[in-house]
């Protein structure tokens, strides 16, 4: 069955602003949320933007249903043992409801700016990703290694990206390989050779709910997201439960939603009960 998740990166919002939004997709039926993970907003430096696991850890707190992620956390930015301890200690306060996300950083400018290392050196960072996905192997096992307390859950891994190295890595370690949208053409390809990993998607989307201006919700969302070029999408809820029902049919087994008014409460419910109840038929 397909899976519905809120993508919500926690910029140009409250934390109560964050927390009513998940509450509502926890209640209409979505059935994840993820947010981002970065130390300034990309592309909106001017921007507030809230650190990663701690939104997690407050939304989770906050919700019932809902399972909790990052699209995705930056490795770099925590040390393997403590994002191991972080990760147990989430998955068991949520009762199994956090998963996993992670890659080797999309942002450079911002490892330049806060001074941590292997900025422009992309096989640097897919490397250092190779090896923390090793030692998250061994603090959650029975070996030596083994940091305690062991995870009382699944901790579901999501790695996302189409490189070589990548591609690798979600081979050896994954649950979940996100691909992106633009380079979704790639997706005949790649899906054969990952095996039982489950694919999924991010998809920006501009929703014309009912009584809605359809030309104008299409124009506002192509100014503020239309450099997103076909990770972009517009429409009523027929052509977009069409849209995602013919990615389905290509592999796509989660979509995560992110909506060009962020997220409004109403735009959640009517998507969930049409869109979403359209995909679950």
């Amino acid at each position: 069955m397909t899976e519905w998740f809120l993508f919500l990166p926690q910029v140009r919002l409250g934390i109560p602003d964050i927390v009513e939004r998940a509450r509502v997709a926890d209640a209409v039926g979505f059935d994840g949320i993820a947010f981002i993970d970065h130390l300034e907003a990309p592309g909106a430096t001017h921007q507030d933007i809230w650190e990663a696991m701690t939104v997690a850890t407050w939304v989770a707190a906050r919700t019932e249903h809902l399972r909790i992620g990052h699209l995705v956390l930056c490795d770099a930015f925590r040390h393997p043992a403590v994002l191991a301890k972080q990760a147990v200690t989430l998955s068991a306060a949520c009762d199994g409801r956090f998963e996993l996300g992670l890659g080797s950083g999309s942002w450079p400018q911002e490892f330049t700016r806060f001074g941590i290392a292997d900025a422009d050196d992309a096989v640097a960072r897919v490397g250092r990703l190779g090896r923390t996905l090793e030692l998250l192997g061994q603090y959650w096992g029975d070996g030596e290694d083994a940091a305690l307390p062991r995870p009382l859950h699944p901790i579901p891994l999501l790695l996302g990206g189409t490189g070589r190295r990548t591609m690798e890595l979600v081979r050896a370690h994954a649950d979940w390989w996100n691909i992106p949208s633009h380079q979704l053409d790639r997706l005949p390809t790649l899906l054969p050779t990952v095996g039982a990993v489950r694919a999924s998607l991010q998809q920006m989307v501009g929703f014309a709910g009912r009584g809605a201006d359809r030309q104008a919700v299409t124009e506002r969302s192509t100014r503020l997201f239309g450099h997103l070029g076909s990770g972009l999408v517009c429409g009523n809820a027929a052509e977009l439960a069409e849209h995602f029902a013919g990615l389905a049919a290509q592999g796509i087994e989660r979509f995560y939603v992110w909506f060009s008014d962020f997220a409004a409460p109403q735009t959640l419910s009517e998507f969930a009960e049409t869109v979403i109840r359209e995909g679950r038929l």
